[in-house]
């Protein structure tokens, strides 16, 4: 078995350090004493007390998780179509134009998408009277609206990729182009739509910029409140939560990898 070399695992460790060092920090100052932050006045865990008391900022986290959930439910069926029509129509009359609509909010800047949704929000209530204000459903039309474009790259490249052999036989077998696609198509697809909304869910969990546009009073995700509240100062509350999340998507991540090490084992 060959040994790595000392400079390859210096290499090795800043990086994680890099990358997970903040991370770490975080967490260990969760257990603080000290209403300080950067202050280390001891080991106390009377901050998770006081997360269970702060209504504005575990609102503000299941409002972020609801939304996550429903943006990302209707990216993946948006995405789907959009992928399904881009690899299995050909090319068809104004596919330049819609592959180009479908993957523009990939190197759109937030800045330019949340302000156009803005507008056009308010423009369709001056004539319309819908949506009635900026709330979870013009956040959640938002985060659809970007998260949409990633959910159908990922959904291309496994349908690009996919032998059509047995949807053919299906077909010829007499089965409808529904129910081949229910039966055959999508059970095939399925790690790339799972692997699609967890990716949307992530995305809108963690956005800041086109939620701050499109948002109205009430309805501030935990982005929002955790950027407005660096202005004031950060609370050991967030640190608190953002553990527990931390924690909470490790469990996951591991439960995930265990499945898939005894599928492959099988």
């Amino acid at each position: 078995m060959k040994r790595l070399s000392p400079w390859l695992i210096s290499a090795l460790a800043l990086g994680y350090l890099f990358l997970y060092g903040p991370i770490l920090s975080l967490v260990i100052y969760s257990f603080n004493a000290s209403r300080l932050v950067t202050v280390w006045g001891g080991f106390s865990t009377k901050w998770y007390g006081a997360l269970v008391e702060n209504t504005k900022l575990l609102d503000a986290a299941l409002l972020s998780l609801k939304i996550a959930a429903a943006s990302a439910t209707g990216a993946v069926i948006l995405g789907t179509l959009c992928a399904i029509a881009l690899v299995r129509f050909g090319n068809f009359r104004g596919r330049l134009l819609f592959s180009a609509m479908t993957a523009a909010p990939l190197v759109m800047p937030e800045v330019i998408t949340g302000l156009s949704l803005l507008l056009l929000f308010v423009s369709m209530q001056q004539l319309i009277g819908w949506p009635d204000g900026r709330s979870f459903l013009t956040i959640a039309i938002a985060h659809i609206t970007f998260a949409t474009a990633y959910v159908s790259v990922v959904v291309q490249a496994r349908l690009s990729q996919m032998d059509r052999s047995l949807e053919e036989a299906a077909m010829d077998l007499g089965a409808r182009p529904l129910r081949v696609f229910l039966t055959i198509t999508l059970p095939l697809i399925a790690p790339s739509l799972i692997a699609g909304w967890l990716l949307a869910f992530t995305l809108s969990l963690d956005d800041l910029v086109i939620a701050s546009f499109v948002s109205g009073p009430g309805s501030s995700t935990l982005p929002i409140v955790v950027f407005s509240s660096i202005r004031l100062g950060l609370s050991p509350e967030i640190n608190a939560l953002a553990t527990i999340l931390l924690g909470t998507v490790t469990i996951c991540v591991l439960f995930a990898g265990r499945i898939l090490a005894r599928r492959d084992k099988k």
